[in-house]
């Protein structure tokens, strides 16, 4: 987009964000983790670099709690917007603060709002003002010629604001030395991972296996206010990549002594059945096999599950105490009985 110079308005704002660089030296080092996989899912859906810095404008990448009918999140997603998107919002979990599933909905998004108007100004404009209210102006107006760099259309002073910030803060990133300050880096092995949900785990027991402090993974991951990682609509966390392979080790080693256990030879014991053997609680028992389970994807019926291992919808019904509750995506089903 537009280079620093291109309106005195970017200048000022990119003045006021670095009047103390060592203080938005801090504030960006702090941010740098999730800034970098926001920039990898920009990239995947090819969305303009500087939207990397929406979160910044919109929060300074802070996870903001939404409260009553306020935005939330660092994308600042109000509930009408997160319904729209697809992120679900209840007591134990908030999509708009799970980094992972909003910055791919937000990217997702920014991407058509492109690929129907063909400007990014009028992405950021229709980020902050809302789709149809740009498509009006279009109607009204037609696109905007790309000089001024801030197009001069009769919006709101905070939306030709938002674009003005965002050019700003892409400013200091091209020419940092141009305003005294010095960009931080992040090894890759701290580059943030999203990792898939084990079901049945919590933060403690996930942070554990992945050789980090819980309060540490609970930071990556304010969407989810409950212990229990499966409880709610998440299907991934995020960790950094080194936390990850350790995560990942544990997880391969914790199944492979869970095959050798059940590869294991039966105990000599009297009797031959070993049905009574499973029952027995003294030291020859023999480990009942695992419990199957399903976790469930959006749109999913529990028909559909039911048919999908050949069991009795009321046998699902029986073992997850629904009583025609609703599914809910991402709630774990116990398939088979203890």
């Amino acid at each position: 987009m537009s280079d620093c110079d291109a309106d005195p308005q970017i200048m000022v704002w990119a003045h006021r964000y670095t009047q103390s660089p060592s203080r938005f030296e801090a504030q960006m080092k702090s941010a740098v983790p999730q800034l970098i996989y926001v920039q990898q899912v920009a990239e995947k859906y090819n969305v303009a670099g500087e939207f990397v810095l929406l979160p910044w404008v919109e929060s300074q990448y802070q996870a903001k709690p939404g409260r009553r009918n306020l935005p939330a999140g660092m994308w600042q997603i109000e509930p009408s917007t997160a319904h729209s998107m697809g992120l679900h919002v209840d007591h134990g979990y908030d999509g708009r603060l799970d980094t992972s599933a909003a910055t791919d909905r937000v990217m997702h998004m920014l991407r058509g709002y492109y690929d129907e108007l063909h400007d990014w100004r009028l992405v950021d404009y229709a980020f902050n003002r809302g789709e149809f209210a740009v498509q009006h102006m279009v109607q009204q107006h037609g696109v905007p010629p790309a000089e001024p760099a801030i197009p001069k259309w009769p919006v709101p002073r905070v939306t030709k604001e938002h674009l003005t910030k965002l050019l700003a803060l892409a400013c200091v990133i091209r020419e940092p030395s141009r305003f005294n300050v010095t960009l931080p880096t992040l090894a890759a092995e701290d580059h943030l991972e999203a990792v898939d949900i084990t079901p049945g785990m919590t933060f403690s027991t996930t942070a554990s296996h992945a050789g980090m402090l819980a309060d540490d993974l609970r930071r990556l991951n304010p969407a989810m206010s409950s212990e229990a990682l499966n409880s709610g609509s998440g299907s991934q966390i995020l960790m950094p990549h080194r936390n990850a392979e350790q995560w990942r080790n544990a997880m391969q080693s914790a199944n492979a002594q869970d095959m050798t256990a059940s590869n294991a030879p039966l105990a000599d014991t009297p009797s031959s059945n070993t049905a009574d053997v499973a029952q027995d609680s003294g030291p020859t028992a023999v480990k009942s096999h695992a419990v199957r389970t399903h976790t469930v994807k959006p749109g999913e019926s529990l028909w559909q599950i039911a048919h999908k291992y050949s069991v009795s919808v009321n046998t699902l019904e029986r073992l997850n105490n629904l009583h025609g509750k609703p599914l809910k995506p991402g709630q774990v089903l116990r398939l088979d009985a203890p």
